[in-house]
């Protein structure tokens, strides 16, 4: 057993960005999260050229809608526009995929950024009346840029200021603004506790509006179920600008917001959760195992075992292409990375019996607290300051592609040698597997629109990531992407072909030219939310995009009315969502 140094030494939050790199296989959150101090200005130069002049009438419109906002708050919330230097600074400091991050990417009108919640009042009562759509943006997490991107005009409802975190221990709850990110939770919890924690994800800089309405899983999912089975409370902004809670709402529309993406309800505000126990110590470990070393037969006996291990056991699976020892040859490096809820001398031979063909000895193990643990989960060294937590990006360094799948019968070895082929071949991809079971399996599939819980063995990540600009490294990239998981289709879930809400993918569905169909709808939607999709979509409680709807009537187009596709609300194309 080791134990690491201390994870409470001031640290310089501009330098926090470089632990996830040293990683040997990179994470999602290190990925996004690159060694940025300042957003370069070669960067910006073309951007803010096509920022520079607004058609006269998007301006009157801009205008109208910014002296609304000083009539209808109860004071002037800080507003943005392509007028300000700071715009592009603002805009780009939450966008994470450089596809989104062009001279032609339609740009908002304005980005508020609400302080108090009065301030998210006056923009939605405001956005309705001068007919703006309203796109609403926690952390930027978005994968295909919903939150921040449209092509009708609009604004963006930036989060970013309203990020506390109120504790209660009394009866171990807390109330977290929409803005704050999951690292920004957990640091919280730590200060306050070393008992406690919470069920959310690996990637401190998540903003928790996204994350919480698209369901949110992590590594306590398989002892404590998703982030959203431990919710117990929200509150939300709705068409009308009222303020509404759990009892004001409705038992509907709360069970509509907890993974059916809460933007196509409302504007989330706040979330009250409901800590969960952990003990004072618990226990880390990565494997690494190449090709060479068997990956193979590893990662084939792993979908057996994972699924099935006690739930105080989680033990992820990295994949990625690496150099191998035969020089000018590459291999697939597997990574394996487990969390329990306990100490090493329970946990080795526990594994040892279990699933002996990990080999996990003594020396893998590092013992230290639950908060610790969120940063080792994170892809940082053992010792680095827990202040890591509380970093956040500075611009989009990548571009990106993903997509998800849920696997339901083991893939046979053949399969695992066919797929490290394609990888090799692309190269610039890294998949990441989470075993289900435990609790997952025990909520039903209709507790929440989040429907993917019993006879899942595990999900799949695939993220293809590039530096290289131009639209054609862009479509090489992402018919790479498309050709690896039309590979993958004899191995995942059928009928359909399931995927996780928290990573949106345009690729699996969506309606062409603005124009909503339900009927082609629900044939994508259902493989977000199953049967959920038919109980958010004639839900009673479902009015605030469709109130809005109706609202805009005078504002847009006529006869044939067109509207910007929406993954949360599919019956109508939602008129405000995205807030990853």
């Amino acid at each position: 057993m080791k134990e690491p140094s201390s994870a409470i030494i001031p640290f310089i939050v501009s330098s926090l960005l470089l632990c996830s790199t040293v990683h040997s296989i990179i994470p999602f959150c290190a990925s996004l999260d690159p060694p940025i101090k300042t957003i370069p200005t070669s960067w910006t130069s073309a951007f803010n050229v096509s920022l520079k002049f607004l058609p006269k009438k998007s301006q009157q419109v801009l205008n109208d809608f910014i002296q609304c906002l000083g009539e209808t708050s109860q004071s002037n919330p800080p507003i943005y526009t392509p007028q300000n230097t700071s715009f592009p600074h603002v805009l780009l400091s939450l966008i994470k995929n450089r596809r989104y991050f062009t001279p032609t990417t339609p740009k908002p009108l304005a980005i508020v950024a609400p302080k108090h919640e009065s301030h998210v009042q006056a923009t939605v009562i405001c956005a309705k009346r001068h007919g703006l759509q309203v796109r609403i943006r926690s952390g930027g997490h978005d994968y295909e840029g919903l939150s921040y991107v449209s092509d009708l005009p609009f604004v963006v409802l930036d989060m970013f200021n309203l990020r506390s975190v109120d504790m209660n221990l009394e009866d171990e709850s807390a109330w977290v603004q929409a803005g704050a990110t999951i690292g920004e939770l957990y640091y919280a919890i730590g200060q306050k506790s070393k008992v406690h924690g919470f069920a959310a994800g690996s990637c401190p800089s998540v903003g928790i509006g996204g994350h919480f309405s698209g369901g949110g899983y992590g590594p306590l999912m398989r002892k404590y179920g998703l982030t959203v089975d431990n919710v117990e409370d929200a509150k939300l902004v709705n068409v009308n600008g009222r303020i509404l809670d759990r009892n004001t709402m409705g038992e509907d529309l709360f069970w509509a917001i907890r993974g059916g993406g809460g933007a196509s309800f409302g504007v989330i505000l706040s979330w009250k959760i409901k800590l969960i126990r952990v003990p004072p110590k618990v226990t880390m470990f990565n494997v690494r195992r190449t090709l060479e070393d068997g990956a193979t037969d590893v990662l084939h006996r792993w979908q057996y075992v994972a699924p099935k291990l006690p739930e105080d056991i989680f033990i992820r699976v990295g994949i990625q292409v690496k150099n191998s020892s035969q020089e000018g040859k590459k291999t697939v490096q597997v990574l394996f990375t487990g969390q329990f809820l306990g100490q090493s001398d329970k946990l080795v031979p526990l594994v040892n019996e279990r699933f002996p063909e990990l080999g996990l000895q003594q020396k893998d193990c590092f013992e230290m607290s639950w908060i610790e643990s969120t940063v080792f989960m994170a892809a940082c060294p053992i010792g680095t300051p827990i202040d890591v937590l509380l970093s956040r990006p500075k611009a989009p360094a990548i571009f990106f592609k993903s997509k998800s799948d849920y696997v339901k019968e083991p893939i046979p070895k053949h399969g695992f040698k066919s797929i490290w082929k394609k990888l090799i071949k692309i190269e610039k991809v890294w998949m990441q597997l989470n075993p289900y079971g435990g609790r997952m399996s025990e909520i039903s599939e209709s507790a929440t629109p989040f429907p993917h819980r019993a006879g899942n063995l595990y999900s799949v990540q695939y993220f293809i990531s590039w530096m290289e600009e131009g639209i054609k490294t862009t479509n090489h990239y992402i018919n790479l992407s498309r050709k690896l998981y039309k590979s993958m289709a004899p191995f995942v879930s059928k009928n359909p072909r399931e995927a996780l809400q928290n990573y949106r993918d345009l690729d699996i569905g969506t309606n062409l030219r603005n124009h909503t169909n339900f009927h082609k709808a629900r044939l994508y939607g259902r493989k977000y939310f199953k049967y959920n999709f038919d109980r958010l979509t004639t839900n009673k409680y479902l009015n605030f995009s469709r109130k809005l709807y109706e609202g805009m009537t005078p504002f847009v187009s006529k006869d044939s009315r067109e509207a910007f596709q929406n993954y949360n609300d599919l019956d109508i194309g939602a008129k405000l969502y995205g807030s990853k």
